[in-house]
């Protein structure tokens, strides 16, 4: 896990998008934050790229590949798998069925987006200070 690399987000919603911007910038972390409206181009840019990203923030109902379908691809590629990048969920809606199968998939989090900004001000940086601390196998190559 490199916490230093880029925070993937794979949001469809350009509202959500400025607004994750926004709270992003001001929590002030030095990681590079990187969004795709689709999974299909998250995966090739994950496919692609030398860059080691800290964490994926993935909604659910999205265009083209779901997140369910794009953490299936993520988790069976061993080249991904082997990078060790923390998924969760972040999505508006959830049920128990989507949550069951989500843990099933070895998701590292399932996330609702909190409706105030404040709240998603909050969640996020619990999310970003938890994986900051967490300890993963690349650390002791």
């Amino acid at each position: 896990m490199n916490k230093t690399g880029p925070i993937i987000i794979i949001e469809d919603d350009l509202d959500d998008q400025s607004l994750l911007k926004d709270i992003f910038h001001s929590l002030d972390y030095n990681n590079d934050i990187t969004f795709f409206t689709d999974g299909n181009k998250a995966l090739e840019y994950l496919n692609r790229t030398d860059v080691q990203p800290f964490l994926i923030l993935s909604d659910i109902n999205m265009p083209l590949i779901d997140g369910f379908q794009l953490r299936k691809k993520i988790f069976t590629n061993d080249q991904l798998q082997s990078k060790c990048i923390p998924y969760l969920f972040f999505t508006t809606g959830a049920n128990r069925k989507a949550v069951t199968e989500a843990y099933a998939m070895s998701v590292q989090g399932f996330f609702l987006k909190p409706m105030t900004e404040a709240g998603l001000k909050n969640t996020i940086r619990k999310i970003v200070e938890y994986w900051q601390e967490c300890i993963a196998p690349g650390e002791y190559e």
